[in-house]
């Protein structure tokens, strides 16, 4: 929240009528009266509270009207005009947005945030050419932020991926982007997002022009050769890379990350193995290879850590134990994690030697191992907290009435643990158990009504296991303020405005999550909005990207089921 002028005594007085006002004001506040008559729409501290009132309450609209109120009491206050603009545009109140925004522009007009915002809503309203010249004096800016500043309009703030990409390819053409490769790549990234391979490669030749024998910019065209299904063509572009995996740790992480989504696990692993190693790039090597279910090459690159590790420290011991388990040597996996000394490594090293026993069948050792860490008043509590968070885990596995013991334990231990609260109430959701779950990420919410990750949660269950709609957006809005961009919360808002029955909406936030994230919910959602709106081979595409990155997942299966796609 930006920081406020400070009050004057006068307004601290109104802040002490506040309570005295009584429910009426708070009760006004969420209804968004708007009688200028009423001193709480005059005084800048009342109409502030009112405001936050309305953002607790869910209310944007509200909202976006008393901080609209509260900033043209101010005097000129930046941070309020700020606010006041940021709530009305993701309130979706082009009229008020415009309003707050004149009084940002005058308090900063040379604010990199708020030209950002103006072209935003000059997307939103359609104005193309308006927010063309926006965009590209935004590009045009002498702070290397501007560009960034652009990218996350064109990413976030069209009214759907037809404009944005639209955009960005008159921006292309008109040569705006600035000669920075990071920049470059990062359009590049958002076209293949857009889903127009066309700019993409437009793009591309316009970096390889500028940026010739750029290792980076092979790599984004193997990424969006991979993306429009060329496979066989993303592994030439990889492979004709060479060494370029030597340059920088970053490069090669990175390469090695497209021979991951390209299923090679194997030439993954080869790129991580080029170059100096540390324990991350062993520890990534074992996990792809444990994957690939290449045990020769596993055990080869255990006996050569131990080689390079004659007097093991903590974080060689952890890793040593890590790939003995990778190798499923769990007995020796157990002699490592036992013998880690100390540190941040020995916590994860006897979180780990009770995983290794649930692994050998070792329950009841396993049980004991996680009550004695439970119980450890000398251990960190972070590490007790995960003690219970692993044994519930374990435990989900066939027994139900151990996992639910374990969370009332955890909680008479630690009372309204929000961790221990959110993980039970995910567990009721599981069993279709929606008023309990309702009831424990209420629990949360009590003691932080701010708790993001609860607001979106239980948001999206109301939304998606019961016909409370309205309330469901209430509560995404309330995520939606803290956090405009997380892709989860992007989902679930669509996700809600589809129940609500505003398809077109809700398929344009959803296309914005997948781009962001790409998640086998996401894409379920979207297949069942375009199914709703009867463009049903669009739809079999998502369902069938949703099947190809988790075909177990729930809501795929559920929305299957229902279309009977």
């Amino acid at each position: 929240m930006p920081v406020f002028s400070l009050p004057s005594a006068a307004q601290l007085r109104v802040a002490l009528l506040v309570p005295l006002l009584g429910l009426a004001g708070v009760a006004q506040a969420q209804r968004g009266d708007t009688d200028r008559t009423d001193p709480l729409h005059q005084d800048l501290l009342g109409a502030t509270l009112a405001g936050e009132f309305a953002v607790q309450a869910g209310r944007l609209d509200e909202a976006a009207n008393w901080y609209l109120d509260a900033a043209r009491q101010s005097g000129g206050d930046v941070g309020l005009a700020e606010r006041a603009t940021r709530i009305a545009l993701l309130a979706g109140d082009d009229r008020r947005s415009a309003q707050a925004l004149e009084l940002w522009r005058r308090g900063a007009p040379d604010s990199l945030p708020m030209r950002a915002a103006e072209a935003t809503l000059s997307l939103r309203g359609g104005r193309d050419r308006a927010a063309r010249r926006q965009l590209e004096a935004l590009l045009r800016s002498d702070s290397p932020a501007g560009w960034r500043h652009a990218f996350n309009v064109l990413g976030g703030g069209a009214r759907d991926q037809e404009q944005a990409g639209r955009l960005l390819g008159q921006i292309v053409d008109g040569g705006a982007i600035p000669d920075v490769l990071q920049a470059w790549m990062a359009f590049g990234g958002l076209a293949q997002r857009l889903d127009r391979s066309d700019l993409t490669d437009r793009i591309l030749e316009r970096i390889v022009a500028r940026f010739p024998g750029e290792p980076r910019v092979a790599l984004l065209r193997a990424s969006q050769l991979r993306e429009t299904g060329r496979a066989d063509e993303a592994r030439q572009a990889l492979v004709a890379l060479g060494d370029a995996a030597l340059i920088a740790p970053d490069l090669r992480m990175a390469i090695a990350a497209e021979y991951d989504a390209l299923g090679d696990l194997a030439d993954a692993e080869r790129t991580l193995a080029m170059g100096p190693q540390d324990g991350r790039t062993y520890v990534l090597r074992a996990s792809l290879l444990a994957r690939g279910e290449n045990k020769a090459a596993l055990a080869a690159l255990y006996d050569e850590v131990k080689a390079v590790a004659l007097t093991p420290n903590p974080a060689q011991r952890l890793l040593l134990g890590q790939m003995a388990e990778y190798l499923e040597q769990y007995e020796e996996a157990l002699d490592w994690y036992r013998t880690v000394p100390g540190g941040p490594e020995r916590a994860q090293a006897r979180l780990r030697g009770a995983r290794v026993l649930h692994e050998l069948d070792r329950r009841d050792e396993a049980w004991a191992r996680l009550r004695e860490l439970q119980s450890d008043a000398t251990a960190d509590e972070d590490l007790r907290l995960n003690a219970y968070l692993l044994e519930a885990e374990l435990r989900q596995q066939g027994d139900d009435a151990g996992e639910l013991d374990v969370y009332n334990r955890g909680l008479a231990a630690r009372p309204d643990d929000p961790a221990l609260l959110y993980a039970r109430a995910l567990m009721w959701e599981r069993r279709d158990d929606i008023p309990r779950a309702e009831a424990d990420l209420r629990r949360v919410l009590v003691a932080d009504p701010e708790n993001v990750a609860a607001l979106n949660a239980l948001g999206y269950t109301l939304a998606d296991r019961t016909t409370r709609y309205t309330e469901a957006l209430e509560l995404i809005d309330r995520a939606r303020v803290a956090e405009p961009d997380n892709a989860a919360i992007i989902d679930s808002y669509g996700w809600v405005l589809y129940r609500l029955g505003r398809n077109e909406e809700a398929l344009v936030e959803l296309r914005r999550a997948f781009s962001m994230m790409k998640d086998a919910e996401v894409a379920s959602h979207i297949g069942e909005v375009l199914w709703a709106l009867g463009r049903r081979d669009e739809a079999r595409k998502y369902f069938e990207e949703a099947r190809a990155i988790d075909p177990e997942n729930r809501s795929l299966l559920r929305a299957l089921e229902k279309t009977g796609a």
